[in-house]
């Protein structure tokens, strides 16, 4: 085995969660520093904690109440006009193309 390739091992490395000393493991560094580990996990907790980045679970609260403000007509009024876009495009489709499918020359 080659000599000096391996990393130092810190057998007693320490990992710190919100600056304090979670708990003591081996690694190749001789500090850790975590955002979330079992201690606070909320799987382990019990405990929902969201991390929110960018906003993001507010805009996708604003969408869900938005759509839940819709009506049911609404929605209903909204399926109809979608049918009725998609047959007038059958429609313009069936127009535009040759009928009988023979050409003349």
């Amino acid at each position: 085995m080659k000599k000096e390739i391996h990393p130092q091992w810190y057998p007693e490395a320490k990992v710190y969660c919100n600056s304090e000393v979670v708990m003591t493991v081996g690694a190749s560094v001789p500090e850790l520093h975590v955002e979330v580990w079992s201690g606070t996990h909320p799987f382990y907790t019990g405990q929902q904690r969201i991390v929110d980045s960018e906003g993001q679970v507010e805009r996708f609260v604003k969408r869900l109440e938005r759509r839940e403000g819709l009506s049911p007509t609404s929605r209903r009024s909204k399926a109809e006009r979608r049918r009725e876009r998609q047959t007038i495009v059958e429609l313009v489709d069936e127009e535009s193309t040759p009928s009988g499918g023979a050409r003349s020359e």
